[in-house]
């Protein structure tokens, strides 16, 4: 039978070359080699479509301080925030940022992660910003897991082009992006559009580059004001808009009809301790694509736990429990631009979670849980049943 979440009971599933070719009721599997549910809930493996999870040093000591008053903007404009981990990562090597690096990971993985995608965007320059994709790069090496880089050059203006905006605009459109690009380093190109970062024309001028490379874009949009971002991302076609907290509904209604997922970043919500929710209600009426990510970060999202994001997307911005399975599954996959996964569906990859719980809402409910029995990557088992 089946029911919500489009459950099905004692299921089989059958696997051939790590691809899906039956999945159903094992009354009706096809003779041949199956994989039993073994009594289990078994769900897409989990995708984690925005992280920044490649960096150097840590911020801890700003938590402190916006615990103490000071907020998010405040202490970016003297010379914290962005620009603290900037420094510290354009002095790491590369040896040193994916050791830590894979411990942030490996916290995904345990959890049924499958997919991560991993942005640069704490370089500011053209050497660090290569630097990290190659190390993003590298992890998908050392790891089953599928990483999917983007570049985030124009995560904000470093300190020597504080005063001249236009000159590193030109650095990112001019060397490093294409630097990047040739490479083989970059998925796809993202942008933080906000007023401590860069403005809609500025994004724009990255976006143009962009599309030159046939790159698709994505943008971090409409976190702390509504600068139209996410307006200008739908007419580039974007792949998603992520926090959109001040999206209004000239911009759901452009995102609507661009197919552009909105990726909510609940993490960066509950760190900033940030008021105003996303447009959950505009984004369900006009039958937006709703992803969830964790934004692990070191500064406004230090979030290691992709179901604890889950569990927060319900509770602070009205999530179904269904919604989260569906926003770090399949709409996570289409906020990458992967038609190949997502779902548990005959043709698609065998990227499974297998978990110790009665139902798919359990995923959602628990904080600091972690009920995975195994994990699948592309038909093989990367976690064996205990």
């Amino acid at each position: 039978m089946t029911e919500g979440y489009g459950l099905v009971h004692k299921a089989t599933i059958v696997i051939d070359n790590g691809i899906i070719t039956y999945a159903g009721p094992e009354a009706d599997a096809p003779s041949g080699p199956a994989t039993n549910c073994h009594g289990t809930l078994v769900t897409p493996g989990l995708i984690d479509c925005h992280t920044h999870l490649v960096y150097g040093g840590n911020r801890a000591s700003e938590f402190e301080q916006r615990l103490n008053g000071a907020d998010y903007a405040a202490i970016a404009k003297a010379g914290g925030g962005i620009m603290s981990t900037v420094r510290a990562t354009r002095a790491a090597s590369e040896d040193e940022l994916l050791k830590s690096a894979l411990k942030r990971l490996d916290s995904l993985l345990a959890e049924g992660v499958t997919t991560v995608e991993i942005k640069s965007g704490y370089g500011l320059d053209v050497e660090t910003e290569v630097k990290m994709l190659r190390v993003a790069r590298k992890l998908g090496q050392q790891r089953t897991a599928t990483i999917k880089t983007t570049f985030l050059g124009a995560h904000t203006f470093p300190a020597e082009y504080k005063e001249n905006h236009q000159e590193y605009v030109n650095i990112v459109c001019n060397q490093s992006l294409p630097m990047a690009f040739k490479e083989g380093l970059v998925d796809a190109v993202d942008a933080f559009c906000e007023g401590i970062a860069f403005s809609v024309e500025e994004t724009e001028a990255v976006f143009k580059v962009a599309k030159k490379l046939n790159l698709p874009v994505k943008l971090h949009a409409e976190q702390l004001s509504n600068l139209g971002g996410a307006k200008l991302a739908a007419k580039y076609g974007a792949l998603s808009v992520d926090h959109i907290e001040y999206l209004d509904e000239e911009g759901v209604d452009a995102i609507q009809k661009s197919g552009t997922v909105a990726v909510l970043l609940p993490g960066a919500f509950y760190y900033l301790r940030e008021k105003q929710a996303p447009p959950v209600a505009a984004l369900r009426s006009r039958k937006v694509a709703i992803a969830i990510a964790t934004d692990l970060n070191p500064g406004s999202s230090p979030v290691h736990s992709l179901l604890s994001t889950m569990n927060m997307a319900c509770v602070l911005f009205g999530l179904t429990p269904e919604e989260a399975l569906l926003g770090v599954t399949k709409n996570a996959a289409k906020a990458l631009g992967l038609a190949d996964r997502g779902e548990i569906k005959v043709g698609l990859r065998a990227d499974l979670a297998f978990w110790d719980v009665e139902r798919p809402g359990d995923l959602a409910y628990p904080l600091g849980f972690n009920p995975i029995s195994a994990i699948m990557q592309n038909g093989q088992f990367s976690k064996a049943f205990a």
